[in-house]
């Protein structure tokens, strides 16, 4: 880097040492924008060897589109005489990379007045990892948002289709009843025996609408008899054998447990709807410091490339559930191969600690 703002070679060299030992990228520019600093930290982030940027315009390492605004910037902030002030507030700022590429960063600029006229330095930081993060908190907001807004239809159609219905059927049998008591008794005691059938099946599509928003067996009997009757619900279901491999002592807490037995369910779910399979294995257990569970089928599986979008099976509520504990969801799938999806949460500190 170049310090010829600095007469005092050993207080240059001590300046030197410590603005390289920076974790932020520190330039400097003159009045002109040409640069006159440019630490290690610089030439990591933006590539370019100090010889290439030394006496060359800071426009070199801005995106076109926004070189004019920076330079007005710059004018604009000399004419305050604020000695510093953080750039961009609200705004993401971009450089530009020696090859090439954009990122976004944040920096702040002061200026200090020389014997050779102005000097302003900018102190900036990659903020990559950040904005990604952020990018990917929204995409995972709308996403549960749109989760929901489908769980939401789904429990209206329910309710629409099977309850409503039963009920509409239900009152003009009571009406024909009412109509007809003392008219033809045994016509009234069969149509009495129909609507107690369908009341008895209005009383099972509630329970089991009421078990899919929230089974109670989770919260009075515990994980693995839940997945129990999870298993042997999807069996009855839709016909399809399932196994179930469960660590018969594994407790959790909340949240956990819920995610685990949503995991699992929609799991299952996904089989039912997608796979066509004759067998479905589901497996629970403790490997170490994680809770490791799969679902397996042997149905006609799916290409797991790029080309198809991961919601048309329904994973992005897996994924959701698994990252909100910190836990990864792997989904292993060929044409005519079948489906694997595993995941793993790293079990609760409580659940890892022996007991006394």
């Amino acid at each position: 880097m170049s310090l010829s703002l600095l007469r005092d070679s050993d207080a240059a060299s001590r300046l030197a040492a410590l603005l390289d030992s920076a974790m932020d990228a520190i330039i400097s520019i003159d009045a002109r924008e040409r640069i006159v600093l440019y630490n290690r930290a610089a030439e990591q982030t933006f590539g370019w060897p100090p010889d290439a940027v030394m006496g060359r315009p800071l426009s070199m390492l801005i995106p076109e589109r926004f070189r004019a605004g920076h330079a007005a910037h710059v004018h604009h902030f000399a004419d305050t005489g604020v000695t510093s002030r953080r750039k961009g507030e609200g705004m993401v700022l971009y450089g530009l990379r020696a090859d090439g590429s954009e990122f976004p960063m944040d920096a702040s600029i002061s200026q200090i007045d020389t014997a050779e006229g102005k000097v302003f330095s900018v102190i900036l930081r990659d903020v990559t990892e950040r904005v990604r993060a952020r990018q990917d908190l929204a995409r995972f907001a709308t996403e549960a948002s749109a989760i929901r807004e489908q769980e939401k239809t789904r429990v209206a159609r329910e309710l629409h289709d099977e309850l409503a219905q039963s009920l509409t059927a239900l009152k003009m049998d009571a009406i024909w009843v009412r109509d007809h008591l003392g008219d033809d008794p045994a016509s009234v005691a069969t149509k009495l025996a129909g609507m107690l059938e369908m009341l008895d099946a209005s009383v099972a599509a509630t329970r089991r609408i009421s078990a899919d928003l929230r089974p109670l067996v989770l919260d009075d009997l515990g994980l693995v008899p839940a997945i129990e009757w999870l298993v042997q619900s999807f069996t009855q279901r839709h016909g399809v054998p399932c196994a179930l491999d469960a660590d018969e002592s594994l407790e959790l807490g909340e949240p956990h447990a819920t995610a685990v037995f949503r995991i699992v369910q929609e799991s299952l779910a996904n089989a039912a709807k997608h796979a066509r399979a004759n067998q479905v294995w589901v497996r629970v257990a403790r490997e170490g410091r994680e809770i490791v569970l799969s679902v397996r089928d042997d149905g006609q599986g799916f290409r797991t490339d790029a080309d198809r979008k991961p919601q048309s099976l329904g994973l992005i509520g897996l994924r959701e559930r698994a990252q909100l504990l910190e836990g990864t969801v792997r989904i292993a799938s060929a044409p005519g191969q079948g489906t694997r999806i595993e995941a793993r949460i790293p079990a609760p500190r409580a659940d890892l600690e022996p007991t006394a």
